[in-house]
């Protein structure tokens, strides 16, 4: 479904204003909410919608997966995250997953940023060439 140009505008500012500090303010996000359903503007539902899926791609982008083969020790997984929360702010979750099926090496997703240095990658790469 299409929504509007003023939807799409509204939802973005409202995204926007939605952040204190460069971290999500929860009591904005509900009281945003609270303030549209009860005014019913023209489009709420569109709008709701859109704002929704914004807070969703905005919350991944602060996100950070690390997958690698084995649990990787204090320090290396210290020196990742101060990586890359200088790189995408302080306000970066990270969540440590280990993932046997990469062989060696290691995985990194922050919203839909991948870097990919795992040896399965590798090969995978590897094989493609060499077909």
């Amino acid at each position: 479904m299409k929504i509007s140009k003023d939807v799409r505008q509204l939802s973005r500012n409202l995204v926007r204003e939605s952040f204190v500090d460069g971290a999500l303010d929860r009591g904005r996000v509900n009281s945003f909410v609270q303030s549209i359903t009860e005014k019913k503007p023209r489009h709420y539902l569109q709008l709701l919608e859109n704002y929704q899926r914004l807070l969703r791609l905005e919350a991944d982008k602060r996100r950070a997966r690390i997958e690698s083969a084995t649990a990787l020790d204090e320090a290396a997984g210290e020196r990742i995250v101060s990586d890359l929360k200088r790189r995408y702010g302080p306000g970066l979750t990270t969540e440590f997953a280990v993932n046997p099926a990469l062989l060696g090496g290691v995985r990194i997703r922050v919203g839909s940023d991948v870097w990919d240095s795992s040896v399965r990658n590798r090969l995978e790469r590897l094989q493609q060439q060499l077909n």
